[in-house]
């Protein structure tokens, strides 16, 4: 398989965003002066995962260290480096800047992270950012981590921040695939980057697990299930974050490609990358749309059983306010003759009806003739 020469690959670059950056905010000494004391204690540590030198895609050597990388590059022809850091302090990477040729800025936003998904080019160097993700069973949660990439004529510098993407599984892919290995840092691009798109399947998978679970708890009535919505529409937000950029990127690439020639492996690995991470947009952008169809469903659930409550809340007031009416009324039937029973048991001397001879039946007509009139009047009005 022909080798691809990485100086044809850049000067057809045009479709790619150059860096955004015209005048360097700081230089290299302020870059590393910032990193001290603290990033000095932290660059004692030795960052590197993995160093290889590879001839005609094969391994035939292993640097201890970045400097013997570099300068096995200068001494072995047609020669491949690849350098794994995890976490590497300003310190690590300004020793290689002049080397490899990389950018302070890049290197400020490789040291610093927490940067999206980007292609940027800086001379003869592409600076990639990567945001790899995976699902957590446990926690039925999505993670991300970050991957900084420089790719250059002859080499490529990898910078983890998270544990995922494991990229010694993809230094082993392309060890087995010699041909793939030969094309160049552009077929290190090509596999690090199908890996990140790769573990994109599980985090579907689990997103829409979740999803199927959210609707259950909706229709149960779950309480709980309007947190947990807005809670799987964040993570789902995060992860489009991590994929959207990936379309422009992958279509920068394949357009570059198409202006060199001897890259047809290439062109046809990049747009297979690209089909799966169109395949991943349309689904994340679905779940999306499912979520605002949940929440709007869940707040019309919400909205009915409220107004189920307030219904039985008023019957429930209406049945006591009947209850005190009857309650009311018999109080009144009952109390009028006790006015009666209390005038004439007062027991006065100078009460000339005390003295009647139908004195006491006429009081008891009066106290029947009240209740009948109260009873009648109250039953007429509804109250018993």
């Amino acid at each position: 398989m022909k080798s691809v020469k990485f100086s044809s690959v850049m000067k057809g670059i045009t479709a790619i965003r150059p860096s955004s950056h015209q005048n360097p905010s700081r230089d290299t000494a302020a870059l590393a002066a910032d990193s001290a004391p603290d990033a000095r204690a932290e660059a004692r540590r030795n960052s590197t995962i993995d160093n290889a030198i590879y001839s005609g895609g094969t391994r035939v050597l292993s640097p201890a260290s970045p400097a013997e990388a570099i300068t096995a590059l200068e001494t072995i022809p047609d020669s491949l480096g690849w350098i794994g850091l995890f976490r590497p302090s300003a310190e690590e990477l300004l020793a290689m800047e002049n080397s490899f040729g990389l950018h302070p800025l890049a290197i400020e936003d490789a040291v610093a992270a927490h940067q999206r998904p980007k292609l940027e080019r800086y001379g003869d160097v592409l600076f990639v950012v990567l945001r790899a993700a995976f699902y957590v069973d446990e926690r039925e949660e999505v993670e991300f981590g970050e991957l900084h990439l420089f790719v250059g004529p002859n080499f490529v510098v990898s910078v983890r921040h998270s544990e995922s993407p494991d990229l010694s599984v993809v230094r082993r892919r392309m060890e087995s695939e010699p041909e793939l290995l030969s094309l160049g840092p552009v077929a290190v691009l090509y596999a690090i980057m199908d890996a990140v798109v790769d573990q994109y399947a599980p985090v579907v998978a689990g997103l829409e697990t979740d999803i199927d679970q959210i609707e259950a708890q909706v229709f149960e009535g779950d309480p709980s299930v309007s947190r947990r919505i807005y809670e799987l529409s964040q993570e789902v937000l995060d992860f489009q974050r991590a994929t959207l950029p990936l379309t422009a990127m992958l279509t920068n690439l394949r357009t570059l490609f198409e202006q060199v020639e001897g890259t047809l492996e290439l062109k046809r690995a990049f747009r297979d990358v690209a089909d799966h991470v169109t395949v991943v947009n349309d689904r994340v952008d679905g779940f999306r749309q499912t979520l605002r169809e949940i929440l709007t469903v869940n707040a019309t659930l919400v909205a009915q059983r409220q107004n189920e409550d307030m219904k039985k809340l008023a019957e429930t007031s209406n049945h006591q306010n009947d209850e005190v009416k009857k309650i009311s009324a018999w109080a009144a039937i009952f109390f009028a003759p006790t006015v009666v029973t209390g005038i004439y048991g007062m027991n006065f001397d100078n009460m000339p009806e005390l003295h009647f001879t139908w004195g006491y039946p006429a009081a008891i007509g009066l106290m029947v003739a009240l209740s009948v009139g109260l009873y009648g009047m109250f039953k007429k009005r509804g109250w018993l």
